[in-house]
């Protein structure tokens, strides 16, 4: 695992955004860790968060593409300072836009806020992370009326928790996303790799233990 993704890690331990403990998710599923991406919350946080999307995005399609969304409500900020650190670092100058959850029907209205879109433009889709994928469903529709030809391919997450959505359905939210929408998602982090970071760095045996039971049940690594 590189530098980067180890640095990564980290940066989100030290934010309180990755903690490990016993807790119970959405799904029912009782996982030893969490990330509640939430928790960024001072300028420093935000600015560095910001360059780790901006290295992720530049390192994986470099400047092809138009335009950054952000859903509402956690992808606007994800989206804002992620179009300023490709700025500050990189000299990729890219409008963003983001989506309202109701319809503004006075002022400027319509659904979105921000870059107006044209025919055919490069739109790149910044999330916190994937669980089910409800706000793609609920947006992408939204993108594609709004002008025609859009190429959405890539969607960037923090984390990739690669699990299978049931024992019925071994599909991974991700894997579902490429089906149904044709999205390419790359995260900046894996769960394999966060294992492979406490392998590494933690002397917590128990943890690593219940880290890999639960990868072995959920995930496709």
């Amino acid at each position: 695992m590189d530098a980067n993704k180890k640095e990564f890690i980290k940066f989100m331990q030290d934010s309180g955004v990755l903690t490990f403990g016993d807790f119970v998710t959405k799904s029912g599923r009782r996982t030893p860790y969490f990330v509640n991406t939430g928790n960024y919350c001072t300028g420093e946080q935000l600015h560095r968060l910001g360059i780790y999307y901006a290295r992720c995005i530049k390192e994986t399609i470099g400047d092809a593409f138009d335009v950054l969304f952000g859903p509402a409500y956690k992808g606007i900020p994800l989206a804002a300072l992620t179009a300023a650190a490709l700025y500050s670092e990189y000299a990729i100058d890219r409008p963003y836009f983001f989506n309202r959850k109701e319809v503004k029907d006075h002022g400027e209205g319509g659904s979105f806020v921000g870059c107006k879109l044209k025919p055919g433009m490069r739109v790149v889709y910044i999330e916190d992370v994937i669980t089910a994928g409800t706000s793609i469903s609920e947006t992408i529709p939204l993108l594609r009326a709004a002008a025609s030809d859009l190429i959405i391919e890539h969607e960037f997450i923090t984390v990739d928790r690669m699990e299978i959505r049931s024992e019925e359905n071994r599909t991974t939210a991700v894997a579902a996303v490429k089906e149904e929408f044709g999205l390419n998602v790359h995260s900046i982090v894996n769960t394999a790799e966060i294992i492979e970071y406490l392998r590494e760095t933690s002397a917590d045996a128990d943890l690593i233990s219940r880290m890999e039971a639960y990868a072995e049940k959920y995930c496709i690594m």
